[in-house]
């Protein structure tokens, strides 16, 4: 089915598309079937600035994935697909996605590619119960922290128990002097 010709006025449009392939972080194949299309905008709207979402052509999409060397894709490209390319982080792509699709339930997550590898819609949905980068970073921040203040205070133990044994000799003597 690749090897059909593409008629010359498709083919900026896959173009376009191998290159958001490549230049992509992960790409989410969907299917879009009974969704309307203030419910598109408002998928859009919860995928901006972390994904684009399009609705594409399959004999298109297929064209683009293999012109940029994915190929395990074909299974994925059946019946009406849109393709969310994210562009800034995949687990809040992800989440954002699963979120949708449980109040719609007309939005299917087929599948995808991450890091040049296919991944399954249960893959995908592991990812979207991950932790952002943000939040794993805050809490690598914490640990840290946490483990700075404890090698702090045993490095400043035994000053302090060396003070502590100071000022009670001090005290003995000067209650024995008196």
């Amino acid at each position: 089915m690749v090897d059909r010709v593409i008629p010359q006025d498709k083919v900026s449009a896959v173009d376009e598309l191998t290159e958001k392939f490549r230049d992509s972080n992960a790409t989410v194949l969907t299917e879009y079937r009974g969704l309307t299309v203030p419910q598109l905008a408002e998928l859009r709207r919860a995928l901006a600035g972390n994904a684009s979402y399009r609705v594409s052509k399959n004999t298109l999409a297929k064209r683009a994935a293999h012109d940029a060397g994915l190929t395990e894709l074909d299974e994925f490209f059946s019946g009406p697909t849109a393709l969310a390319f994210v562009t800034g982080e995949v687990v809040d792509a992800a989440k954002a996605l699963r979120d949708f699709a449980k109040e719609n339930e007309a939005l299917v997550i087929k599948g995808g590619v991450m890091d040049g590898r296919a991944i399954t819609a249960e893959e995908f949905s592991k990812i979207a119960d991950l932790d952002s980068r943000e939040v794993l970073l805050a809490k690598l921040a914490g640990a840290m922290k946490g483990n700075l203040s404890k090698a702090a205070a045993l490095f400043a133990a035994p000053a302090s128990k060396m003070a502590r044994a100071a000022a009670a000799l001090r005290d003995k003597k000067e209650s024995a002097g008196e």
